[in-house]
């Protein structure tokens, strides 16, 4: 059986803030520990299209 870590509504204001600000999905999804398709969604507006961009990073998220 296949396991996927679920992708939460902070995970993904996260996700579209760090792209904005130019992170590429393979530093994001290293930092979740998550396959980059999961970042993808999140761009594509399939997972939490209603989200907005979060205002901050996380204060262990990798700097650029």
């Amino acid at each position: 059986m296949a396991y996927r870590k679920e992708i939460t509504p902070n995970m993904v204001g996260v996700i579209k803030y760090a792209r904005a600000l130019g992170y590429k999905y393979q530093q994001i999804a290293a930092y979740y520990v998550i396959n980059q398709g999961g970042i993808a969604d999140v761009m594509k507006g399939r997972i939490g299209p209603e989200i907005p961009p979060a205002s901050i990073l996380p204060t262990d998220f990798p700097a650029l």
